[in-house]
């Protein structure tokens, strides 16, 4: 059975929720100043505080911190937060992982003893130093449960398996399962997770990493894809007065003007996103192409400069969104991609992501 903590809210009080931080310090604090978190919130971190970005350990001691100098700061694991368990049992796999990921939670607790791997003669003598000196943050993430579940929601990393008893749920679906909206639940409460990020679902609509609630179904995605997409960005589900809303911060630097208004007439949105990069071409046009995604079936319009071939395929080379969007003037919006021919991918305030003319910004 998992270890879930049961927990009853005071409902006049406002509820944030964060996921999938992934050694973002900065980008965590940033974004609990803009929803002006204070102490008078619940606050919940939902796993995946390490990996990725460049400070798993700091932020694992600053939210460690955080939760003892509040009691209703609360942290569930995530799958990203427990790799040193392949280094504890001696399971040789993790060294590729860390040589590949320097930044990584294992090689950052080395880096501050001013340590590397090749220091150490077998397995056996690295599991020995992270249980020496990094006893207190390892028995700190092992004691954190992997789910919270409250009068309104179920709060848990990946998701829970689609059966009655969903506390009989293995661990490993519960912090890795990918895809969950795809899997289902049997509750009648939502099930808010991480995890997958949350535009991997709206290969068929506007292109955002913002929350996707799905009221039909009582999922709730929160992964805005941090570290993960270049697009992609740090969200805050807020619940108060019985309303769910969201905030987010990103780490997109290049800010510019619209010079004048574009209403977009195609029509055309969705997103590629790993793994359905396969593409089928169908038509061919100056600056895109029409394509039908091949694990899909759905029709996608894909910027010309993101299309290669290989062994007599196409594919799209990286997640990019295929949303066209309207601007109005003195619009201010994010620039992702200026790069490529008659048009310039940028990041809305709001959110979402797309293509506009070059021409006017």
């Amino acid at each position: 059975m998992l270890n879930i903590c049961q927990l009853n809210l005071n409902p006049e009080r406002r509820v944030i929720i964060l996921s999938d931080i992934h050694a973002s310090l900065a980008l965590f604090k940033n974004l609990l100043e803009k929803i002006q978190y204070t102490k008078d919130d619940y606050l919940f971190i939902n796993g995946d505080l390490c990996e990725k970005g460049l400070r798993s350990l700091e932020l694992v001691r600053y939210v460690r911190w955080m939760t003892e100098q509040s009691k209703d700061v609360f942290v569930t694991k995530g799958n990203c937060d427990i790799l040193y368990r392949y280094a504890l049992a001696g399971n040789e796999n993790i060294i590729p992982y860390m040589k590949k990921h320097k930044h990584s939670f294992l090689n950052e607790m080395l880096k501050e003893r001013h340590q590397i791997l090749e220091d150490f003669n077998d397995m056996k003598e690295l599991a020995q130093f992270y249980t020496s000196y990094y006893k207190e943050e390892i028995d700190w993430i092992e004691s954190l449960p992997i789910a919270f579940e409250t009068e309104h929601f179920i709060l848990i990393h990946a998701g829970i398996e689609n059966r009655a008893d969903w506390k009989e749920t293995e661990e490993s679906f519960a912090l890795s399962i990918d895809s969950f909206l795809d899997k289902g639940h049997q509750m009648r409460k939502n099930v808010i997770v991480g995890h997958w990020p949350a535009v991997n679902y709206r290969f068929q609509m506007e292109s955002s990493n913002n929350p996707f609630i799905d009221q039909e179904k009582k999922i709730i995605a929160i992964d805005g894809g941090n570290q993960i997409k270049k697009d992609g960005q740090l969200n805050a589900l807020i619940f108060a007065n019985n309303q769910f809303s969201y905030e987010f911060v990103d780490e997109v630097k290049e800010e510019r003007k619209v010079k004048m208004e574009y209403a977009d007439e195609t029509n055309r949105v969705g997103t590629v996103t790993w793994p359905n990069y396969e593409m089928l071409v169908i038509e061919r046009e100056t600056y895109f192409t029409l394509c039908e995604n091949v694990k899909l079936g759905y029709k996608q319009w894909i910027k010309n400069e993101y299309l290669v071939e290989r062994e007599d395929r196409v594919y799209c080379k990286d997640d990019l969104s295929t949303t066209f969007l309207s601007v109005k003037i003195d619009e201010r919006v994010n620039v992702l991609d200026a790069e490529q021919s008659g048009y310039t991918l940028v990041k809305k305030k709001n959110g979402l992501v797309g293509w506009i003319p070059s021409e006017i910004i």
